[in-house]
């Protein structure tokens, strides 16, 4: 033993921990090589039986809904730097995995994303942002894994129903021209097509879905079903052999790490494909860096696909903060790279899809676990976790309690691995700021002389990846301006001749859909406005509206003055409104209170205390019709509010005492077409 003490590796390695002591602290500590020094479990990573699965990659979801809705609105370089952070291999998350939502015009989580099909003959695959952040991860990425989905879908396809499966012909085939689109107009290949996301599956659908897109020469495109849960599709599939054939992969949502038997005894490719909706503190990181080792190693789930991307998306919406990072402020540029994103390239920057886990991975003595993956080519990835119950819960489902506590782990190499001379060590502690490191990386392991095992001395919240590879790298960018809140003043009269991006900038619709739209029968000075451009209800997902709603400003805003051109194209039963201190969105809309501004064009003027339009401050007759521009000015006071038609006072001093804040609005009052115009607000918290 002296002898080996003495031995020039051991030299090495003393002079690397006490070099990587001087600058990491507590992060130097773990590795002690010698696995005689202290006693603990001792776990075998061994290829010589063969391999485990193939791993397919980590990913995120961008949809379910609008959940980017603000990061196409970033100014440049901030924007580009925040899709590096996501996308670029060995910066940052590296993500494998794009999933995005089938908009389908209806209200999916924390907004709408429109059809490229609002009717029947209506195609436009140039609507929302989804195309652009394909191509976009595609740039930084080309191999990167492309997956859609729907949540709802256009309302006719539902022929008065509310329900995508009255016409199974049809809904594939309004699922394939999304497919057909992408390639055609973006040059996009999607790899995979799901269902119904979290909802009745048909197993028929399935199949014509199977052969609609093979008749189309799409075999490469491969089904997810049912991205919800595990029992029923997979128990269909042990029954029906058409649908077990057609079926590639069992997609199911939080499945809290374990998959059920009869989904394992399919022998088919397990994913959870919708996983951690959770805020992206250091209690996210924790529940995500638990989940992507425990998902394989409890249920043999070869893929984990985070909800959502980024938050990007207004954070008084439902889920605030349930991205991997967050970028929810386009007016000032700020943005924040989360823990999480850190934890996903502990797996991802060292792991590619094609990789194998080996059969050799499962839980520490004292808490935590580990994996292990192989390309097959002699290179090795092992990434180890502890996270605590308390700092590892995840929004769903229930976590059962456990304990982790600080533990030495013997890893001892064999097979093919068993003469690895030097691994590369990446180290995450979460936790007290003082001990807190993200994805840093330590010096090297050298195994040169130790028979191909090293003991790890192991904390609480902490990630070990230690790999063959050299390529890691913690990307960085100059620090993104200092948050800014909403602006006071906002204007915006929508005079884009050749938009980009279908939507208006800052606008989040929560029922209906609002698109830049050209006037061709007004040349003047409403030739380009914003319109709303469903006159249906879609195939909802979630509890829509009744009306139609766009929210846009600062949750904080108490007093406010909106003003806003607005035309009603319905005659006798159309309406529309403008509205301040909006206190709810996303699944939560039907109920949101606020102060709301009606017009109609039967002649008539409301105040209302709620979009549903039941509590009545004031009504009254006004002269208004359909076909003509009007302009509504709301201003909102303490507890008053008063409106003016056409700059002239029609009602004043209104007592409003609920809510005390809120976002601003413009909506109407059914699926109808309207127009706004010269939108402004000026407002203050």
């Amino acid at each position: 033993m002296a002898e080996w003490l003495l031995s020039a590796s051991w030299q090495r390695r003393v002079k690397a921990m006490t070099a990587s002591a001087g600058s990491a602290g507590r992060a130097a500590v773990p590795l002690l090589l010698c696995a005689l020094l202290a006693p603990g479990g001792a776990y075998v990573l061994d290829d010589s039986d063969g391999l485990g699965r193939e791993f397919d990659g980590i990913g995120a979801v961008s949809g379910g809904g609008a959940t980017s809705r603000l990061l196409v609105n970033y100014p440049e370089p901030y924007r580009s730097q925040i899709l590096d952070y996501l996308f670029k291999p060995n910066f940052g998350a590296s993500l494998h995995i794009l999933k995005v939502e089938i908009g389908g015009d209806g209200q999916t989580t924390d907004g709408t994303e429109p059809s490229h099909m609002h009717y029947a003959l209506d195609e436009n695959y140039f609507r929302g942002y989804e195309w652009w952040l394909m191509k976009e991860a595609k740039k930084r990425n080309p191999n990167i894994t492309l997956i859609g989905l729907p949540w709802s879908f256009p309302g006719w396809l539902g022929k008065g129903f509310n329900w995508p499966y009255v016409n199974l012909q049809l809904t594939a085939y309004y699922v394939v021209t999304w497919i057909v689109g992408a390639k055609r107009y973006h040059d996009l290949d999607i790899d995979y097509i799901g269902i119904w996301n979290e909802r009745s599956y048909n197993a028929n659908y399935i199949k014509i879905l199977r052969k609609m897109l093979n008749y189309q020469g799409l075999q490469r495109v491969k089904i997810i079903a049912s991205d919800n849960l595990w029992e029923s599709i997979s128990a269909s599939m042990l029954l029906d052999a058409e649908l077990f054939k057609v079926v590639d992969v069992i997609g199911a949502h939080y499945p809290g790490t374990h998959s059920a038997k009869d989904a394992k005894l399919t022998g088919k490719k397990l994913w959870s494909s919708e996983d951690f909706s959770t805020l992206n503190s250091d209690t996210g990181a924790g529940c995500w860096g638990r989940i992507l080792n425990q998902n394989y190693i409890n249920g043999y789930m070869t893929s984990t696909i985070a909800w959502n991307l980024v938050a990007s998306y207004y954070e008084q919406l439902p889920y605030g903060r349930c991205g991997l990072m967050t970028a929810q402020e386009p007016w000032s540029g700020h943005y924040v790279v989360d823990s999480p994103v850190w934890v996903s390239a502990h797996t991802t920057q060292f792991t590619q899809p094609g990789w194998y886990y080996l059969k050799t991975v499962g839980h520490l003595e004292k808490g935590g676990s580990y994996v292990a993956l192989t390309d097959g080519l002699g290179n090795l990835t092992i990434i180890i976790e502890t996270m605590s119950h308390k700092h590892s819960k995840c929004i769903r489902p229930f976590l059962p309690y456990f304990n982790v506590s600080q533990q030495f782990a013997t890893f001892v190499l064999k097979g093919s691995f068993s003469e690895i001379p030097e691994l590369q060590v990446w180290y995450t502690k979460l936790g007290k700021t003082s001990e807190r490191f993200l994805f840093k990386q330590l010096d090297s392991l050298w195994l040169l002389d130790s028979d191909g095992s090293f003991t790890l001395n192991l904390h609480e919240d902490e990630l070990f990846t230690l790999t063959t590879l050299t390529t890691g790298r913690k990307g960085s960018y100059p620090l993104p301006p200092k948050s800014q809140p909403f602006p006071s003043t906002y204007k915006d009269d929508f005079n884009v001749d050749y938009p980009f991006f279908s939507e208006a900038p800052n606008f989040a619709d929560q029922t209906g859909v609002f698109e830049y739209f050209t006037n061709i029968e007004d040349p003047g000075e409403h030739h380009f406005t914003l319109r709303q451009v469903l006159n249906q209800r879609p195939i909802t997902w979630a509890a829509d509206a009744s009306n139609t709603i766009s929210i846009i400003g600062d949750y904080n805003w108490t007093n406010l003055t909106i003003k806003c051109d607005v035309y009603i194209e319905t005659p006798d039963t159309g309406g529309v409104f403008i509205a301040g201190r909006v206190n709810k969105g996303g699944i939560l809309i039907r109920s949101a209170r606020g102060i709301f501004f009606w017009i109609f064009a039967n002649g008539s003027y409301r105040v209302t205390g709620d979009l549903a339009g039941w509590i009545i401050y004031a009504l009254g007759r006004v002269e208004v019709t359909a076909k003509k521009w009007y302009t509504l000015t709301l201003t909102i006071k303490g507890h008053f509010s008063s409106g003016m038609l056409n700059d002239k006072s029609l009602w004043t001093d209104i007592p409003v005492n609920f809510p005390k804040n809120g976002w601003a609005a413009i909506g109407t009052h059914s699926f109808e077409f309207a127009q706004f115009d010269n939108f402004h607000v000026e407002a203050t918290r």
